[in-house]
């Protein structure tokens, strides 16, 4: 779907509402200031007069404000729209007066009492009237920049959320080939040896594989699928050196339909074992904890492997991608703090909102 710039109507139907209201209260009010004067008896018949009047100069209003489509560069449509209104009255008001003549009397404009009438609605009409056309103008076109800044807001949210979805797609590309060429590493290195466990780990790899790979373009995870992912991984890396790994998953139920990007809790727990376990001679142990508390997710995988200083205090290039993802999902209300393990090992620990996640 392609962002588009939608400029919004500059007559908005609300705008136009208030110029009509706004025209029909002066009608009315200069209608029952005439009435003073002539009686109560003529109310219908002037409130006929002024009102077409009104849609007169209103329609006059309109149509100038989209027609012609091109004017002049020095002529101002605004200016054009407020000039129509006052010259249309007196022309409008003269047949309305004409049609609604008494038969069999003078024309309006012989007889007193209808011109003087005619003259105070006319004189009254040619001056409120440009200034209610201006007044409803001004309130268009604030309509209208709002209307546009709400467009402009609007587009601009969107944009920004299909580049954060561009940003963690690529982090993601990023993580993914960096896991499975590194597992796929790790069969090599088997195979090369003439391990008799190369097969059976291939067989596993292939079938972690399967489930595993139709996952990493997703936009979301849950934390129960990225358990499953780091078990199903820990159990690849036990294959491979059995003698030199242990591990441990204790999943808090509670948090399992809880939302975190992608390959979160596997990242954390490769760096453990490539960065902790693998340079130690006699290997170790990798505990992983997911605990719920209250509105927050807390992971932690603890090994006891090298440590941060033998095993180098950036843990790779996963440590840092998932720090962008982790802010590009959560915002800053997520946090990843590494440190060193007592006595000996390293501890990494995330926090995160709980949040539940779409299926």
């Amino acid at each position: 779907m392609n962002a588009s710039l939608s400029i919004p109507n500059p007559h908005p139907s609300g705008a136009r509402a208030r110029w009509v209201r706004l025209w029909y209260t002066i009608t009315l009010a200069v209608i029952a200031g005439l009435l003073v004067g002539w009686g109560a008896p003529v109310l219908p018949l002037m409130v006929a007069r002024a009102l077409v009047i009104g849609l007169t100069a209103l329609g006059a209003y309109e149509l100038l404000g989209n027609r012609p489509r091109r004017l002049p560069r020095r002529v101002a449509r605004w200016a054009l729209q407020v000039f129509a209104v006052g010259l249309v009255i007196p022309p409008a008001g003269a047949i309305m007066f004409a049609l609604t003549n008494p038969a069999g009397a003078p024309a309006f404009y012989r007889a007193r009492e209808p011109m003087r009438a005619y003259a105070a609605l006319m004189t009254f009409g040619m001056f409120v009237a440009p200034w209610a056309a201006l007044a409803s103008l001004v309130r268009e076109r604030d309509a209208f920049a709002r209307e546009q800044a709400l467009e402009f807001e609007l587009i601009r949210s969107e944009l920004e959320r299909r580049a954060t979805d561009a940003r963690l797609k690529l982090l993601q590309s990023q993580v993914s080939p960096h896991f499975l060429f590194n597992t796929l590493a790790n069969v090599q290195a088997l195979v090369d040896s003439g391990s008799p466990r190369a097969a059976q780990v291939l067989r596993s790899l292939t079938t972690y594989l399967r489930a595993a790979v139709p996952r990493l373009d997703d936009p979301t995870s849950s934390v129960d699928r990225e358990a499953t992912l780091a078990r199903a991984y820990l159990e690849l890396m036990e294959m491979r050196m059995p003698d030199r790994l242990t591990f441990s998953l204790d999943c808090d139920p509670e948090a399992n339909e809880l939302r975190c990007p992608p390959m979160t809790l596997l990242t954390l727990v490769e760096n453990a074992v490539r960065h902790g376990l693998d340079p130690s001679e006699e290997g170790g142990s990798v505990r992983i904890e997911v605990r719920r508390v209250g509105a927050r997710c807390h992971m932690r995988v603890v090994d006891t492997g090298v440590g941060l200083v033998a095993g180098g205090d950036s843990r790779g290039t996963g440590l840092a991608t998932l720090r962008e993802r982790l802010l590009l999902t959560f915002g800053g209300d997520a946090t990843v703090t590494v440190r060193a393990g007592e006595p000996r090992g390293t501890v990494a620990e995330l926090d995160f909102p709980a949040e539940e996640a779409t299926s």
